[in-house]
């Protein structure tokens, strides 16, 4: 299973620890917003495809705005202009974290998600608003452009079964790796 390791990458030494513990990709947030050029550096060291950059968004005056510290931290920085900036500085993924919509589970923020499939081309990881099996569904059927989807707490609280939605998913038309 490929590993993603994120929080507190704030360099290129600490992209090459995470790398050197076994990690295949690194994700970096509020690292990225003080230092840009951490992507571009990073991606030069160890390509773009270790890269990921995680960007926490929420809606503020209508305009999607990007926010650091998990949340807490609004940076005013418009935040489709700062994931098309990271792709283009080297980005290999894209995980978009709806704080709109993150724990509220009613399903995916599409709209967002949306905006940002159609400016980038590299894959896009939904966050934030799984709440059941259909809202995956709903996701990929909407957004055949959205290369996956990351719940947490409907997993951690057995609301929702890893091998149930594979199966639901399977069903559904959506390509997804499952058991044979």
């Amino acid at each position: 299973i490929p590993l993603t390791v994120g929080g507190g990458i704030n360099t290129l030494e600490d992209f090459d620890r995470v790398l050197k513990c076994g990690a295949d990709k690194v994700s970096v947030n509020s690292g990225a917003i003080k230092n840009p050029a951490l992507i571009s550096d990073a991606a030069k060291r160890y390509g773009d495809q270790c890269v990921v950059l995680s960007v926490d968004v929420k809606r503020v005056d209508g305009k999607f705005t990007v926010f650091a510290k998990g949340g807490r931290e609004n940076t005013g920085i418009d935040a489709l202009e700062w994931i098309k900036r990271g792709a283009e500085s080297g980005a290999g993924e894209i995980v978009l974290n709806s704080i709109d919509t993150d724990g509220v589970k009613r399903g995916f923020d599409l709209e967002m998600l949306k905006a940002v499939s159609e400016i980038v081309s590299i894959p896009v990881i939904a966050s934030g608003g799984a709440g059941n099996t259909d809202d995956f569904v709903t996701l990929f059927k909407t957004l055949p452009k959205v290369d996956a989807g990351l719940a947490a707490s409907i997993f951690h609280f057995g609301e929702v079964r890893i091998d149930d939605l594979k199966e639901i998913l399977y069903k559904n038309g959506i390509p997804v790796r499952r058991k044979i």
